[in-house]
């Protein structure tokens, strides 16, 4: 099995900043893409960044500029670097995983997610 710990979360106040990881293990023959999704009450959960194996990354619009989304190979661990947080951002953030496991079989995992809020 694979499992995903995401640590950082918590609350701040508008402006500030808060860095999430993500910590994959288990049976992991690599991962192509990792990413961080979000949701908050009432919505759906929406793509905040995502970083491929070579480095190439994608942010939500919402967030360009603001956030950053890293990544070490070697730890199989993925960060997100929030800075200038609003209110808005306020919101449950979950770490995914594309996971080729030591059998072969490709899956996606998730994490449990950690609370992130932004108070005005």
């Amino acid at each position: 099995q694979v499992q995903l710990v995401e640590s950082g979360g918590g609350l701040v106040q508008a402006g500030g900043s808060l860095r999430l990881s993500c910590a994959a293990s288990g049976s992991i023959f690599s991962i192509s893409a990792m990413g961080w999704y979000r949701q908050a009450p009432g919505k759906q959960r929406e793509l905040v960044a995502i970083i491929r194996t070579g480095g190439n990354t994608n942010y939500a619009d919402s967030v360009k500029g603001r956030f950053t989304i890293s990544r070490d190979n070697a730890k199989n661990t993925v960060y997100l670097q929030m800075n200038s947080l609003k209110p808005e951002d306020t919101a449950v953030y979950y770490c995914n995983a594309a996971v080729v496991r030591d059998s072969g079989a490709f899956a996606y995992f998730w994490g449990q997610g950690i609370q992130v809020t932004v108070s005005s």
